[in-house]
């Protein structure tokens, strides 16, 4: 079923923000916390240190009414910088790849960014800012 969430990128914070969300909404984190170190390696990217391994590459927290908190630590190695900006983005998580590709498409005309849709190891994935500096990303096969 699609569901809507909200997703935060840190600078490397990720684990203590969610400690202090879950404290506030009296939650814990969906297991599990999947960290850099649980993704496979991109050949033509840089090597990340083990700190850097360590940080959160992807969670959730759920909050009120069924709504999720999401994060990742962004990384600079990887050319990351957290930016007001990018900072926040509505996650959309959809039913088919035709709707993620009909949402992407409609989403980012007249966008300045978007990485178009994608097979990832965890689905079907995009990002675009739209034409209003509102950052999206969109997800089917995530779960």
């Amino acid at each position: 079923m699609a569901r809507v969430s909200t997703y935060l990128n840190f600078d490397g914070s990720s684990e203590k923000a969610f400690a202090f969300y879950g404290e506030v909404f009296g939650t814990e984190p969906v297991p599990p916390i999947v960290r850099f170190a649980d993704m496979p390696a991109n050949p033509d990217g840089p090597a990340l240190s083990d700190e850097e391994r360590q940080k959160v590459m992807h969670a959730e927290l759920p909050i009120l009414a069924g709504h999720v908190l999401m994060a990742t630590d962004m990384l600079e190695s990887l050319g990351h910088r957290v930016r007001v900006g990018n900072n926040v983005t509505i996650n959309l998580e959809l039913d088919s790849r035709e709707e993620a590709d009909r949402l992407y498409a409609a989403l980012s005309d007249g966008s300045s960014e978007g990485s178009g849709m994608q097979d990832v190891p965890w689905g079907y994935w995009g990002s675009c800012l739209d034409r209003f500096g509102i950052r999206w990303m969109f997800n089917y096969g995530a779960g």
